[in-house]
């Protein structure tokens, strides 16, 4: 039975909206009403994630005029589900899968999280959109849900295996998602490459071994991987033996150094967004027989995550670097678009009192 109504014809709300590149702004919208099948989530915590601010830089992917709605990191409680709608109930604190049923919420979808309330379309049509937040779980780690599931299939995508010798490459939000999901499958020496000392910190308190590479010298990061994770023969010289590599920086020369470093029968996950062609020096792929996956969303990884939060051996509240008001937007974007300053940023989207 569906709850009663709780929205407003003619009210308007909040939300963030892309207007054009680099213009994202919180504009005022019609407050969403659920259908039959629909859910209504009263939004709590949304993170910005770094496709957002690729979003705002490229200026949206809604087409033609229409502002695109942003958001899609989110927790939330239920204040309204359609008629047709079974397995979620008002009240139910959730995390939300913004890409199940066709949705995109965030993504160049009609809806985006960056408000107080957001329309879940289809909610149960297909495959489930909303998952139930245990309640030993807080709301902001019920946020960090869905860059956690990102980290999660890009292990599976690299067949991740306790003993493996790993690095990644890139300790933003989802290196160190990555990070934490790769620990929790109970891999111990893993490498976090990045030139951030604030991020490299917070991947050496998550349990990696850090390192800066000298831009100067080429050869210091294979030096190091050397000394950490031993040496491999490749036609009679040593590499790095480390067998799963994470590129999650989006830097094209970063995926060729990867390449020109691995051992035989490496695992390379691309995770980064790659915003310009990257080229592959085939001789050293077809030599090195290097197995070379990409890695995008998260097909079915919510309830693992979720079961991995609750079962405590994950922390991953130490990714929260700062909270914002929805009203402080601005603030927040700034924030997160100084990767010396930011690892994950939360906005509050609950209404504020005055």
């Amino acid at each position: 039975m569906a709850a009663a109504s709780t929205t407003n014809t003619g009210a308007t709300m909040p939300a963030v909206q892309v207007h054009g590149p680099g213009v994202a702004q919180v504009d005022r919208i019609a407050v969403p009403s659920p259908g039959p099948d629909d859910v209504l989530v009263a939004v709590e915590y949304c993170g910005i994630c770094g496709s957002d601010l690729g979003y705002i830089g490229m200026g949206s992917m809604a087409g033609g005029d229409r502002p695109m709605p942003l958001g899609h990191e989110l927790s939330g409680v239920v204040v309204e589900t359609g008629n047709r709608v079974s397995a979620t109930r008002r009240g139910d604190r959730v995390v939300v899968n913004p890409m199940a049923n066709g949705n995109t919420i965030g993504n160049g979808g009609p809806e985006g999280a960056f408000a107080p309330l957001l329309l879940v379309r289809n909610a149960e049509k297909k495959e489930p959109s909303l998952f139930k937040l245990p309640e030993s779980l807080g709301m902001e780690e019920g946020a960090l849900v869905e860059p956690l599931a990102v980290g999660m299939h890009v292990a599976r995508q690299g067949k991740a295996r306790a003993g493996d010798r790993a690095v990644i490459m890139g300790a933003g939000p989802i290196g160190l998602c990555t990070l934490l999901v790769l620990r929790h499958l109970g891999l111990e020496n893993i490498v976090v490459v990045d030139l951030s000392a604030k991020r490299l910190a917070m991947a050496a308190q998550l349990g990696g071994t850090v390192f800066c590479p000298d831009q100067d010298d080429p050869a210091s990061l294979p030096t190091f991987l050397l000394k950490q994770h031993g040496a491999a023969d490749l036609m009679g010289g040593p590499v790095p033996a480390s067998e799963l590599y994470v590129e999650a920086t989006g830097v094209g020369s970063v995926f060729t150094q990867v390449v020109h470093q691995a051992r035989s029968g490496a695992r390379v996950v691309v995770a980064g967004l790659h915003k310009a062609p990257v080229a592959v020096d085939m001789v050293n792929l077809l030599m090195r027989e290097l197995v070379v996956t990409g890695s995008m969303a998260y097909p079915d990884e919510f309830p693992d995550v979720i079961e991995m939060l609750a079962a405590g051996q994950v922390d991953a509240s130490a990714l929260v670097s700062h909270r914002f008001a929805l009203a402080e937007f601005d603030r927040a974007l700034a924030t997160a678009q100084d990767p010396d300053e930011a690892i994950k940023v939360l906005v509050d989207c609950r209404p504020q009192e005055n």
